[in-house]
């Protein structure tokens, strides 16, 4: 994948991210807030010292801020507005808060700078880490780590002759430089694991997103079931090709060409659409893969994948895929003709057998082929419908290989016919839908 692709897509993700920890930004803040009326409720405000009153009310105006960051980051990332740059001031402006609520807090109580890592608001040291490492970005996560153990280390060396750090007596082994100094180790190597956390976040995402757009790029040439495997690195198997047993289906749109040849290019683009649309519903519902679109007419693959199919076999699911795509073509047409629009009638032949599959080329250009008589017997019987009433034509040796009974699904026996290059009779049956 080019790097100008994948930037876009980052972009996005780091955005979603950033609207995520917006989110996170205001339930916190909501959640502190509870946190502080519930425990002050109770407290009598008049017995507290200055000091204190000036940090209830920092307090209040901090998560009145906090709250408000998170709301016009929420409201950016949410109406458009945000660009993935502005990160660096949404990390910038967490540390900010932290670290200022950290300062004020030792101005306050003239605290030394010891006592910054027991003090509230370095608690928070972790959720903003956190945050980080949601924007599985290294960069911005190494820049959180230096602005807060540098902001921190600063703050904890600043010198002071307010108070002697003796005299809190058996607090001293706590607040001296040797446990602050391991307190800090502690934050930066924490930051650092999660910049390798983010990169490697990021290399995941990267790759997923790789993988994903080759996936795209080769389901636009190839079935999206091949495409998987090719993206996965199995070009050289499927090169090989394999003969296995697989059910194929074709089905033509009736009278197309001489309807297409008055219509408007628009309108028949959109006939088009509507029709391989309902095709490619019907293929997913019953497991099938679309081989290729011709026109006015489709052919679809059924493999044997009972597992994964709730225990129906190709041919199974091919004859089941036949009578869902033909109702829903009934009920297009039916929608049409209520609009005064041509009704919309199809043909479609299922023939099961074994073929040989595998795909053809290079890197470069890739195809997915599969013959064999089981194929020119799927077309030959879709061809053979214009000759009949019914909409659907199976073979009897379908409905053998799926273990159904015609009859009870109200398939007609029709006579035995000699198709186009066989010289035997083949048995048939029908259904309209």
């Amino acid at each position: 994948m080019q790097q100008t692709t994948i930037a876009p897509l980052l972009n996005t993700a780091s955005i979603a991210a950033e609207r995520l920890v917006s989110v996170l930004r205001i339930a916190v803040t909501l959640g502190l807030f509870a946190v502080f009326v519930v425990t002050m409720s109770g407290v009598d405000f008049s017995s507290l010292a200055p000091f204190l009153h000036r940090q209830l009310l920092f307090a209040l105006l901090t998560m009145f801020a906090y709250l408000t960051l998170g709301i016009v980051t929420f409201a950016a990332t949410t109406f458009g507005w945000f660009r993935p740059w502005m990160s660096w001031i949404s990390v910038t402006a967490d540390c900010a808060f932290l670290l200022f609520n950290v300062w004020f807090s030792l101005e306050n109580s003239n605290y030394p700078g010891g006592v910054a890592l027991l003090l509230p608001p370095a608690w928070l040291v972790p959720l903003v880490l956190a945050y980080g490492v949601m924007r599985m970005d290294p960069r911005l996560q190494l820049y959180t780590t230096v602005l807060l153990t540098g902001g921190l280390g600063i703050l904890i060396f600043w010198p002071v002759t307010r108070l002697d750090v003796g005299q809190m007596g058996s607090l001293y082994s706590v607040l001296d430089s040797p446990a602050n100094v391991m307190k800090l180790t502690m934050i930066l190597l924490a930051g650092l694991v999660m910049v390798v956390a983010a990169a490697r976040m990021r290399r995941l995402f990267y790759r997923e997103l790789t993988a994903a757009e080759a996936r795209a790029n080769l389901t636009r040439y190839l079935p999206a079931q091949v495409a998987d495997q090719l993206a996965d690195g199995g070009l050289s198997a499927l090169q090989q090709g394999q003969r296995q047993p697989m059910a194929v289906m074709f089905v033509d749109i009736r009278g197309f060409t001489r309807w297409s040849e008055s219509r408007d290019p628009q309108e028949v683009g959109d006939f088009i659409t509507a029709f391989r649309n309902e095709v490619e519903f019907s293929a997913t519902r019953h497991g099938g893969m679309i081989d290729k679109y011709m026109g006015d007419a489709a052919m679809l693959l059924f493999d044997d994948a009972p597992v994964a199919r709730g225990g129906a076999n190709g041919a199974a699911r091919a004859l089941a895929c036949a009578a869902t795509l033909s109702e829903a073509i009934h009920r297009w047409s039916d929608r049409r003709v209520a609009a005064g629009e041509p009704p919309v009638d199809i043909g479609i032949g299922v023939h099961a057998g074994e073929v040989f599959s595998g795909v053809v080329g290079n890197a470069a250009r890739l195809e997915y082929s599969v013959f064999g008589d089981a194929v020119n017997t799927a077309s030959r019987l879709e061809q053979h419908s214009k000759t009949v009433p019914q909409t659907i034509i199976a073979s009897a040796v379908t409905f053998e290989i799926a273990g159904i009974a015609p009859a009870r699904q109200r398939w007609v026996a029709l006579p035995p016919v000699t198709l186009r290059g066989r010289s035997r009779l083949i048995e048939i049956y029908a259904k309209d839908s």
